[in-house]
């Protein structure tokens, strides 16, 4: 297999393999440039381009998606990794990613400072600044089509009206995802899988912190 020809190229390849192992979706234009330590989202472009040229990855259409591919290396045990993306940078923004959050019993949000590129289609007329992005733990809304390692797109709200999908903070402490219900002095916190059962919490104990907007999956 082709070896990449620039320290630049390689420089790219290393980074979006890193990036892949570690986060399981590929990095944005953006993030690759700010890693290279350039503005120019062109010259970016350019090494991916590059990088495709000699086979080292490959950006393609299936099904509709666009797939971007990083050949796998003559180690038979090593394969290949392909994830969803966009083609084109200008389809994407950035959003701030905060952690982890269960879909399960409830655990603590872990806050990070890192981005995630998202298509901006997903967000509507709602400004990047004003969501951001949780991995789903755990499988308690597996019936809404919400998996264990998926990134929850989240509209930050402190309101929803009943049978939304919430980010809820328990006890100032602890966040989970649930469909919310008010029952009285109490909040229901429900899940959408038949093993798990629902919450009720009184509602001064519960504060709203986002309501689910959607999700983007990792195809591996």
């Amino acid at each position: 297999m082709a070896a990449p020809r620039t320290q630049r190229q390689k420089q790219v390849l290393d980074y979006i393999i890193r990036f892949l192992e570690r986060r399981g979706y590929t990095p944005s234009y953006a993030q690759i440039a700010n890693h290279l330590g350039v503005k120019s989202r062109a010259t970016v472009h350019k090494h991916i381009k590059a990088l495709v040229r000699l086979k080292l990855i490959s950006i393609r259409d299936e099904n509709g998606m666009f797939r971007i591919t990083v050949m796998a290396d003559s180690e038979p045990e090593v394969a290949p990794i392909a994830v969803p993306v966009l083609p084109f940078p200008e389809l994407l923004c950035e959003v701030r990613y905060e952690g982890r959050i269960a879909a399960g019993q409830p655990i603590e949000v872990v806050e990070d400072d890192m981005t995630i590129a998202m298509p901006r289609f997903m967000l509507g007329n709602l400004r990047p600044e004003k969501a951001y992005a949780l991995k789903i733990v755990g499988d308690s809304m597996i019936d809404d089509h919400i998996c264990d390692g998926d990134i929850a797109l989240i509209e930050q709200r402190t309101e929803a009206h009943d049978g939304e999908i919430v980010v809820a903070l328990i006890d100032e402490t602890h966040a989970t995802l649930k469909r919310l219900y008010r029952r009285g002095a109490e909040i229901e916190l429900r899940p959408a899988n038949s093993d798990h059962v629902a919450l009720r919490i009184p509602a001064g104990q519960v504060r709203i912190q986002g309501i689910f907007r959607g999700l983007i999956r990792s195809s591996h």
